[in-house]
């Protein structure tokens, strides 16, 4: 049966829903109001891995093969450390320019029949629509004109951290740490086309306020950032954007996703950390899983509550393995002092809920022992969850 539907937001999840749906229904009716226009898209290249485009193959052949395509791809991770560098072989990465994959997911919904309306702003659910879709991201106006139905909940992280682009392309996942007098200061580096790298740089408050950065405009605050990481830039230069600032990292999270017929999906409906790298990944995920919903179900509330009872439940390890990986950086100076090869080794531990409870060194030879011997293996396994839950009763009880 054909539906009227309506979607608040044309980043990645609500135009890959409504490809999703006109594919399993060409008369439906959809609608994608987006605020901005188009091709006035902010950020600079997503990350995702192979299971997105296995994924993507199942639900859209043609849009995977388009979106691979239009990527760069990495194996390694390379971490700087002062004046050492290791580099390690990891699994199969890709970089694409949220431009690029906007205005791929743009074409494939226009040629399906979908209707895109730039510089048209939802503030409220059209009464006529059978589905409405808030998919405009962590200040999403649909959500918070029903707050209180979404039991909405924002955390601020205590680090600071700003997106940059450069010219400067990494072959591979670039971690790099640079000392100041006040502190640490470090930045993600990954390519996303032949001409451009994303450069998210973060430190601590401390360094912030040390370093002066709260004092900058933002030209002079890339001045300066393009001198601490002038050796893995290698003589290019850093790019902001107009309006650009330092942020901290929020943490949003919903009691439920669905208030009558309006559903949430992507950044509106939760964030995950930049440093696992997940963001886009799990908002097509939504999209893939509202799609099958919707489609498995008969009924709306059935779909939406089994979409939402999905999604929670497979949310549950990412948003984990996110917190973590905060923490691991808000915790940085505990590993930094480490031979490169063992922090970097920690650094991609840096999702276990065990590590903060044991000693970096120890759990540096555990971890590798664990690698030769199952029982050491069962045993972390065994401990990770347990230490989670202490530390969340502990949390708690506060």
């Amino acid at each position: 049966m054909a539906v009227k539907v309506v979607c608040a937001g044309g980043g990645p999840a609500g135009l890959c829903l409504a490809i999703l749906l006109k594919r399993q229904d060409p008369s439906h009716d959809i609608t994608v109001h987006e605020r901005n226009p188009e091709g006035s898209t902010y950020g600079w290249g997503v990350t995702y891995w192979r299971g997105l485009l296995d994924r993507l193959q199942v639900h859209e052949p043609d849009m995977a093969r388009a979106v691979e395509d239009a990527s760069v791809r990495w194996s390694d991770g390379v971490a700087r450390v002062r004046d050492l560098t290791t580099r390690h072989q990891g699994d199969e990465g890709f970089g694409i320019g949220r431009h690029r994959l906007l205005d791929l997911l743009a074409e494939r919904a226009r040629a399906l029949g979908v209707r895109l309306e730039y510089e048209s702003e939802l503030t409220e659910p059209p009464a006529d629509a059978d589905l409405v879709v808030a998919a405009d991201g962590v200040h999403s106006a649909l959500r918070t004109r029903h707050a209180d139905a979404f039991g909405t909940d924002i955390a601020a992280g205590r680090n600071h951290y700003i997106w940059l682009g450069t010219t400067k392309v990494f072959d591979a996942f670039t971690f790099t740490f640079a000392e100041t007098p006040h502190g640490w200061i470090w930045a993600y580096g990954y390519g996303y086309s032949d001409a451009h790298s994303t450069c998210v740089v973060e430190c601590s408050p401390e360094t912030f306020t040390g370093l002066g950065l709260d004092r900058m405009d933002e030209a002079e605050g890339r001045t300066l950032l393009e001198k601490l990481f002038a050796d893995v830039l290698d003589g290019h230069g850093l790019i902001g954007r107009p309006g650009a600032d330092w942020l901290n990292f929020r943490t949003l999270t919903n009691r439920t996703w669905h208030h009558g017929n309006l559903v949430l999906l992507g950044d509106a409906a939760h964030t995950t950390h930049y440093s696992i790298g997940a963001g886009t990944t799990l908002a097509l995920e939504d999209a893939m899983c509202l799609a099958d919903a919707l489609h498995t179900h008969p009924g709306l509330p059935e779909a939406l509550a089994a979409y939402e009872r999905r999604r929670l439940s497979e949310l549950l390890s990412v948003q984990s393995a996110a917190r973590y990986s905060a923490r691991w950086y808000e915790s940085l100076p505990r590993y930094i002092d480490l031979p490169p090869h063992r922090m970097f080794a920690l650094l991609g531990q840096r999702h276990s809920p065990l590590l903060p409870y044991v000693p970096p060194q120890l759990y540096y030879g555990l971890d590798k022992a664990a690698g030769q011997l199952e029982v050491l293996r069962r045993l972390k396994r065994w401990l990770g969850p347990r230490a989670a839950r202490a530390r969340h009763v502990h949390a708690r009880g506060r």
